[in-house]
């Protein structure tokens, strides 16, 4: 490996919150709120008030490590600091079920809507199509990607928009339940407040994406101040959109058990405000927004790789290598689009209840690593270290680690599994955890 060749610094703010935002997905809205109606009892908007809470003390954290340590390991890196080599590795690898199967979820999604539009050609057909397309997009580096990402962003945020103003006329209409002003869609009194945090749980889906703005470190200008901003607006920005989206969509269709399907609720909502030609909207969005999502969440993940390839936590030679003349992680990029192929023949519900074990157990060991690096290792503790490096993150981590607990049975046994592989290669690679991972000395970098 070149050790001369680095990431190339050319992303601005505006396109790292881009990227963010693309991760994110704006419209997984739509495709989650059926079953988060069902599971919240009809109280989404106040699910996705509780999750944006917590995800605002998790994204407080997020920014505070970025300042310490701006390289591109994310969580991994920040754990591996702050706490210890091997909880770094264990995060890293726990990280990774997100930024691994979140582009499988997109590859379904992908494959799923365009075969029911287009019947006659198969889903597996359209599922290659966007792997290659997004593998390709990756290599040739972060520019095309932000470039694309800017113009799925715009007309996704156009779409909500239309659908906002659409919702809101028929409400006025009489439609659903005729009032704008409502506060059931937060909570109801007749409904126990478990119901919020069961959907909360679900919903902290929604906003994977803000921690991944942290994986371009390398790659951003001014990195200390622009990943923690652009955290911010990220996850500000995606909550807003959520809430105000289940907001309107409640008060259009209340009865959140009479849809037919409930994967499919959102269809069913938009075909009553805006008939054939919004659905028809809807697919072609929906097919930008899982490619934008794809994209950023495959270019996350090989960062990560990178990370840990060039922390010698994965064999180096291959995970920790740029390409000269892209300046990208290329075996990392290849490698997960070849694990996407997986998305053939795995079900959308096995590879998501993979995806919140592994992002709130990193959140988790985020905020507990501001406490450990701020109030311990660097002894702030006068009235604001306390309050900014000792309460925020312990609050935020104690809020995940509730989120964590209330995961469906399924999600915590297949992220236990996951968790416990990387466990066992752990102890193989330390010699029974004896021996000390290499480190990287992040000051080298920035």
């Amino acid at each position: 490996m070149n050790e001369n060749i680095k990431l190339s610094r050319s992303l601005s703010l505006t396109a790292l919150v881009v990227y963010g935002m693309a991760f994110m997905a704006l419209t997984t809205v739509f495709s989650t709120y059926g079953i988060a109606s069902q599971i919240s009892h009809g109280m989404v908007a106040g699910s996705y008030v509780l999750a944006l809470v917590v995800m605002m003390f998790t994204a407080y954290s997020y920014g505070q490590m970025a300042k310490a340590y701006p390289v591109s390991g994310s969580a991994y890196t920040y754990a591996q600091k702050a706490l210890h080599p091997y909880v770094g590795f264990l995060v890293g690898w726990a990280i990774l079920m997100d930024y691994l199967f979140i582009p499988m979820v997109n590859f379904l999604l992908f494959g799923i809507f365009f075969s029911a539009a287009i019947p006659e050609v198969p889903s597996y057909v359209w599922i290659l199509l966007l792997i290659i397309v997004v593998t390709f997009v990756n290599i040739r580096g972060v520019k095309l990607g932000a470039s694309i990402n800017m113009l799925v962003i715009g007309l996704s945020l156009l779409f909500l928009a239309v659908f906002c103003l659409l919702s809101i006329k028929s409400i006025v209409q009489g439609e659903g339940t005729g009032v704008l002003v409502n506060l059931e869609p937060f909570f109801n009194t007749k409904e126990s407040f478990k119901y919020i945090v069961a959907g909360a749980a679900l919903l902290c889906f929604s906003f994977l994406g803000f921690d991944s703005v942290s994986t371009f470190s390398e790659e951003v200008k001014n990195p200390e101040k622009n990943i923690p901003r652009a955290i911010f607006l990220v996850t500000i920005i995606g909550g807003l959109c959520f809430i105000i989206v289940s907001y309107v969509a409640h008060n259009v269709w209340p009865n959140y058990m009479g849809f037919k399907d409930p994967d499919s609720a959102a269809y069913e909502i938009i075909f009553l405000i805006g008939g054939n030609a919004l659905q028809a909207a809807f697919l072609a969005i929906t097919a930008l927004v899982v490619f934008g999502s794809a994209s950023a969440s495959q270019a996350s993940a090989a960062r990560v790789l990178y990370a840990m390839g060039r922390d010698g936590q994965l064999p180096t030679g291959f995970f920790g290598k740029l390409h000269e003349k892209t300046r990208t992680p290329v075996n990392n990029i290849l490698l997960i689009g070849v694990l996407s192929l997986s998305a053939l023949f795995l079900s959308l519900t096995f590879v998501a209840s993979f995806i919140n074990f592994g992002a709130l157990l990193a959140f988790t060991a985020v905020n507990l690593s501001v406490v450990a690096l701020y109030f311990v290792k660097r002894k702030e503790r006068s009235f604001k270290g306390v309050f900014c490096y000792l309460l925020i993150p312990l609050i935020g981590a104690l809020m995940t680690t509730w989120l964590l607990l209330n995961l469906d049975g399924y999600s915590k046994v297949l992220g236990g599994v996951w968790f416990l592989i990387g466990v066992g290669y752990l102890y193989y690679m330390t010699k029974g955890f004896k021996k000390q991972p290499l480190l990287l000395n992040s000051d080298e970098l920035v």
